[in-house]
């Protein structure tokens, strides 16, 4: 199984985002996790760091963890400008970026800052054009696009990414208008935590893409800090969004995860209910990360 973190970039300043990131490199997670935001979705108005931008400062400060976001809004860039910025923050990671998209779920954002965009299903059909533009300008190679949405004549993209195919993931539980996406376009599914309860009823729709999943985390040091740990998480995270959350001592959370693992879940993310802090990472690591490797019962 592997290991993300999803760490909203809300009320985090750039050095308190590289601490996490540096601090997930360090201790085994397989990846780090943004969200794609103009700003904080249901919350109050805070500092809220663009993602790409954050993603370059990320990129600089770690060495082997893969970098993405969960996910990034589709419609906020045209899809040859998303292939350009891609390809770019593959080279300065050395081929460790991971591409999330989704067709952009939260209407009132586009509202809030005038982004033009179409109905859901309008939505839904460019995103998976910009998926086709995308692997195409990953090509290197001059392509004409004739799409409902998007026209493209002549177009290339250079430099090539680093990695010879960049993982898409799409993320969602809506059979009608996301499924189809992942199971025509996504190397990976990342099922949200208010769809986990679907999980195997979605997972028949998504193709041949592999299952990662969200998941809201208490981490409690010991027992008697489990009720004031569950109760951040649920506070934080409501199980309305997030689903049932994980919470318990590490011992506890190797067995939640392994059953996890046993339904088909491949990439387990995990936004914590401390924000992250380095030290639950670093604690993470050692005590649950490196014993859920150690077991090899196959799902």
């Amino acid at each position: 199984m592997q290991f993300g973190v999803f760490v909203p970039q809300f009320r985090l300043g750039v050095e308190d985002m590289k601490a996490r990131a540096v601090a997930a490199d360090e201790a085994g997670f397989d990846s780090f996790w943004l969200m794609d935001h103009l700003y904080s979705p249901g919350g109050r108005p805070t500092d809220s760091l663009e993602s790409w931008t954050l993603l370059t400062a990320l990129a600089g400060a770690t060495s082997t963890i893969r970098l993405g976001h969960l996910v990034g809004c589709s419609p906020l860039r045209h899809p040859a400008l998303l292939a350009k910025m891609a390809a770019t923050v593959d080279h300065l990671s050395g081929g460790r970026l991971d591409l999330g998209l989704g067709w952009g779920s939260v209407e009132d954002e586009f509202e809030r800052f005038g982004v033009a965009v179409g109905s859901r299903r309008e939505r839904a059909e460019a995103l998976g054009e910009t998926i086709e533009i995308f692997r195409l300008m990953c090509t290197g190679e001059p392509f004409d696009y004739d799409g409902k949405h998007f026209r493209l004549s002549g177009a290339y993209g250079l430099p090539v990414p680093v990695q010879e195919r960049i993982p898409v993931h799409i993320g969602g539980g809506g059979r009608t208008l996301t499924m189809p996406l992942v199971a025509q376009h996504a190397d990976w599914w990342n099922c949200v935590g208010g769809a986990r309860d679907r999980l195997e009823e979605l997972a028949t729709l998504r193709g041949a893409a592999r299952i990662s999943a969200q998941y809201a985390v208490g981490f409690a040091e010991d027992a008697t800090d489990i009720p004031e740990v569950s109760a951040a998480t649920a506070r934080r995270m409501p199980e309305s969004g997030w689903g049932a959350p994980l919470v318990g001592t590490a011992a506890e959370l190797v067995e939640q995860l392994h059953a996890e693992y046993r339904r088909g879940v491949e990439l387990a993310v995990l936004r914590f209910h401390d924000f992250a802090d380095p030290a639950t990472l670093e604690r993470f690591g050692r005590d649950v990360i490196a014993p859920m490797r150690a077991l090899t019962v196959v799902p």
